[in-house]
């Protein structure tokens, strides 16, 4: 026989749920348990009581009071209608294909909505100057363009060592020196200085914009924004990308020199080609229209860096996991259409023969 006594009620249901895990009953014989000594039970010791004679295949109940014993037996109906486990159908690769699909395109909308949003507020800016949050905007320019600058210049300057280095031993083969100053000026200038910085800055300030805007949705300060009138749109994302439309050009140009520089110092170094030749080559082989050409890229890296950032922040569901998640989803997002965009602008450069 089992004897249960004390309070079987919500305080206490832990060091009972402790006292029951230790001990141990031959669970394969019947078994009487003895109730007279419970004084109190509400409908947590009724459940931790339900599921302790869940333990054996029979059990007989004496001395309950008649209260507890409805009270027993209505958590014991409760939990048959409630306590049902489901197991979820594995689905074919077809379904598979269908599901992503849809989420696919419910995200697609979403951004569109995004974008539409985005548009009202720059026809609603254009209508009105006044509307312009101009201190925000520097302050964007500063903290993805100016504090960058270090980084970009690094990583450029590396960029143009590898370039010449790799391209300089091929060059070196067939006597062909002086042409290291063609190769590395048209794929610095067209590819590799709008690229990287824009690579770069999805990595730093993009994935900046979704933590800022995330943890702001987590501690509800857009809703406190809303209820005072204040689009977050108008008020967050607009001056970052205003923002980065005008810092990424400007470290585009500064990539560029760096890459150029670190070119220029290797072929010095492994082919012997003097930094005045170079300077001296560099201005009569390279035309203005590789440099426009890339220029004409960053505008469009800008706007998929600030709106993916942007709009991946505002998909926050309200904690750190959730940030965490929409912050990755931003950086790979944004790299990855920049990546596309780019291709597609190589497209276009090859059919208009430029």
């Amino acid at each position: 026989m089992i004897t249960l006594s004390g309070a079987w009620t919500l305080s206490e249901l832990r060091k009972l749920q402790h006292t029951l895990d230790k001990l141990s009953w031959e669970q394969d014989k019947p078994q009487i348990i003895n109730a007279e000594k419970i004084t109190q039970m509400d409908t947590a010791g009724a459940w931790l009581l339900s599921v302790f004679i869940t333990r054996f295949k029979a059990v007989q109940i004496q001395g309950l009071k008649p209260k507890q014993q409805e009270l027993l037996s209505l958590v014991q109906q409760q939990a048959k209608k409630t306590h049902k486990i489901f197991h979820p159908v594995p689905l074919n690769w077809l379904a598979r294909i269908g599901f992503q699909t849809f989420i696919f395109a419910h995200q697609f909308k979403s951004f569109l909505t995004f974008l539409g949003e985005v548009v009202l507020t720059i026809g609603a800016w254009i209508r009105h100057p006044r509307l312009i949050q101009w201190k925000l905007i520097w302050g964007t320019v500063e903290n993805t363009g100016y504090r960058a600058m270090p980084i970009i210049a690094l990583l450029s300057f590396l960029i143009g060592v590898v370039l010449s280095y790799q391209m300089g031993l091929q060059l070196r083969t067939y006597g062909a020196n002086i042409y290291i100053v063609d190769l590395l000026g048209v794929s610095i200038f067209r590819e590799f200085g709008p690229l990287i910085t824009a690579i770069i800055i999805a990595g730093r300030s993009g994935s900046a914009f979704t933590a800022e805007i995330g943890t702001m949705q987590v501690n509800e300060e857009l809703d406190a924004l809303r209820t005072m009138g204040i689009a977050p749109i108008d008020r967050l994302v607009l001056q970052k990308i205003f923002g980065l439309l005008i810092a990424l050009p400007l470290l585009t140009v500064w990539a560029n020199i760096a890459g150029i520089l670190g070119g220029m110092m290797m072929a010095h170094n492994i082919l012997d080609v003097g930094y005045y030749a170079f300077l001296t080559r560099f201005e009569h082989a390279i035309a203005l229209k590789h440099y426009v050409l890339g220029l004409i890229k960053t505008p469009v890296f800008a706007i998929i860096i600030a709106c993916v950032g942007c709009y991946q922040g505002l998909q926050v569901t309200g904690s750190a996991e959730s940030v965490g998640r929409q912050t990755t989803r931003s950086v790979v997002q944004a790299i990855f259409l920049i990546i596309c965009a780019d291709a597609l602008f190589s497209i276009l450069y090859a059919w208009y023969n430029v």
